[in-house]
């Protein structure tokens, strides 16, 4: 048995592949198709069909890191062993900052498709997103033998209502809205695959969960494999629906709502907003999970605060980590609630440092996975692919700048308190004391 300070291994394969397909598959689905097809027409399938051959590459490599090396810093680990605990800590931190900001946004934006779809207003929205973060937190305190049976369901749910989505729009495809294939240029398609990359991103969160795993090696590799089998098929299903039924020309951030809404009716819009807000919340479960981990590892490694190493005593859960994450969501949609920073400016945030921690974890895939050449070429394919979308971040990079001044920070006094501590001199008995020992 472990011990109560120590995370337990409560993780099969279907919540492993329910938790991978989660994170990736995101608020994404929701506009991204409508606004590739927007940007490119027809010629935008080329750019998806694209992003799922290179799906696999991406998820296998940090399957394999996770299979071979099942940590809870996740990531930071992996960076850890290949360059070092200085930079394995950075980019632990890029990750741990990045789901604070993340996550609202992700929560705001299934509270938005939901009240958009039933006709609600703004208090609805954020009292929307304040429930699915409390979902997030609250399943990840009891625990990822819960939270990933919860996630079985979600994904199962959403899975459903997209192959529904996919089926009922197969009808009303005309070959004529395929042409022209190339309206707006290849220039265009070679835009509209650099926003796509953003679609693919999540495989990285769920090696954080992998020291819960209760067969590392199968949950890892096999599942991994699964989810970027099953995410890649409904992306290029949904965008395939997208432009065959040119909903995408109703509005791109409405496609996915016209396909659920035409042939349900009445009903459709419930179904959809509650298609958007099912994503979202299994997006929010996956990364406030992965967000814990790894300030979790970091903290017992003495990286971060020690609070935050702190567990529960009854589900054995890192509640300190999330006491964290709850302190953060709360500062953040105070400031959303009360105008002070728009939906617009906090999407641009996370950006740099999700690619960051990608970057770092691919890199080290490279140097961990010499002994398989396969694994150093996937490793090689997802970081040279990251590295070439790591530009498009634009002004976003000053924000992995603030988090690596603060570690700085946060390591030169850490240091200086232990070096103290180290050199203050042993108390000296009085002889009273040290008769009373003899």
């Amino acid at each position: 048995m472990k011990e109560s300070n120590s995370l337990q291994n409560h993780i099969g394969m279907p919540q492993a592949i329910a938790l991978y397909i989660g994170a990736v598959l995101g608020s994404g689905i929701l506009i991204v198709p409508g606004l590739a097809a927007e940007m490119a027409g027809p010629a935008s399938l080329l750019a998806w069909g694209f992003m799922t051959l290179l799906i696999l590459p991406m998820a296998l490599s940090m399957g394999l890191l996770s299979a071979k090396f099942p940590n809870a810093g996740g990531v930071s680990h992996f960076v850890t062993l290949a360059f070092g605990e200085r930079a394995g800590t950075l980019v632990g931190w890029f990750f741990l900052m990045s789901v604070p900001i993340g996550a609202p946004v992700a929560a705001l934006t299934g509270g938005g498709y939901m009240s958009a779809a039933m006709g609600w207003g703004e208090p609805a929205r954020i009292a929307l997103a304040a429930a699915i973060l409390a979902t997030g937190l609250g399943m990840n305190w009891v625990g990822m033998q819960l939270a990933g049976k919860v996630q079985i369901a979600v994904v199962v749910a959403i899975v459903a209502v997209l192959v529904f989505a996919f089926a009922a729009a197969l009808p009303r495809m005309d070959s004529a809205s395929f042409t022209p294939f190339v309206p707006h240029g290849w220039m265009n398609v070679g835009k509209a695959t650099a926003i796509l990359f953003w679609c693919f991103i999540g495989w990285e969160a769920v090696s954080h969960l992998s020291e819960e795993f209760k067969d590392p090696q199968r949950a890892a590799v096999k599942g991994v494999t699964i989810s970027a089998i099953i995410v890649g098929a409904l992306y290029f299903l949904t965008a395939l629906a997208v432009v065959g039924t040119e909903s995408y020309l109703k509005g791109s951030s409405s496609s996915l709502v016209w396909m659920i809404t035409r042939p349900l009716g009445h009903w459709g819009g419930l179904v959809a907003g509650l298609t958007g807000l099912f994503i979202c919340t299994a997006t929010i479960i996956a990364y406030v999970g992965a967000a814990s981990r790894v300030a979790y590892a970091m903290a017992r490694q003495g990286h971060a605060p020690q609070w935050m190493s702190r567990m529960s005593g009854r589900f054995h859960t890192p509640i300190g980590a999330l006491a964290f994450l709850l302190l953060c969501f709360t500062t953040v949609m105070t400031l959303y609630g009360s105008g002070l920073v728009s939906l617009t400016t906090l999407i641009t945030f996370p950006n740099a440092t999700f690619i960051l921690t990608y970057i770092g974890g691919c890199a080290a895939g490279i140097r961990l996975l010499k002994g398989s050449r396969f694994g150093v070429t996937i490793s090689w394919i997802s970081f040279a692919a990251t590295a070439a979308v790591f530009p498009f971040t634009g002004m976003a990079i000053a924000y992995p700048g603030i988090i690596a001044v603060f570690y700085l920070t946060f390591s030169y006094y850490n240091n200086k308190r232990k070096t103290a501590i180290k050199t203050q001199p042993a108390p000296v008995k009085r002889p009273e004391q040290r008769s009373e020992v003899s």
